[in-house]
């Protein structure tokens, strides 16, 4: 679940098969959003592990990453009211060429979201920020689309390579 990055993944499905995954991302989403209609989109298919990545947007909207923790920090909690047993795996927010000057604060907000899921059985931190930045620093763009912002080929597969030991 997450915003567009998610949504566009358009070989999700064959990406990790033969485990059953299902795409519910939707465009332009913040966290908060995913929050609010997690009970129709996720919720009812029962999952037993969540992916979900989001944040990129939210920063874009001009919220600062503490904020982004705390709507992060919701969702987890509302989820497990109704899913107390489902894990959740929280992918770190992308750096992308697109919002580079979003860099600290991208930083900032991943810190904190691998901080929040340690202690929990349930909840695991899934670095992408990492690998996604070149030997400089900056986001490494043969990773995304003429937008600088979504993912092309080369980027879905490099999160199929880091995503994939998470779902066993």
């Amino acid at each position: 679940v997450g915003s567009s990055t998610i949504t566009l993944w358009k070989t999700l499905e064959e990406d990790f098969a033969p485990v059953p995954v299902l795409n519910r991302g939707f465009g332009g989403s913040t966290v908060a959003q995913v929050t609010g209609y997690a009970e129709r989109i996720v919720w009812p298919y029962r999952p037993r592990l969540i992916v979900f990545y989001s944040g990129d947007n939210d920063l874009a909207k001009g919220k600062i990453p503490e904020a982004v923790l705390a709507d992060y920090e919701e969702f987890i909690a509302v989820t497990h009211q109704h899913l107390p047993q489902t894990r959740i795996a929280l992918v770190s927010t992308k750096p992308s060429p697109a919002r580079a000057h979003l860099l600290a604060a991208v930083r900032t907000l991943n810190d904190s979201l691998r901080e929040l899921t340690q202690g929990d059985s349930r909840l695991a931190y899934i670095d992408l920020f990492s690998v996604m930045l070149g030997p400089d620093g900056s986001p490494r763009a043969e990773l995304f689309g003429e937008d600088g912002l979504h993912l092309n080929k080369a980027g879905y597969q490099l999160w199929t390579e880091v995503i994939r030991p998470y779902l066993s």
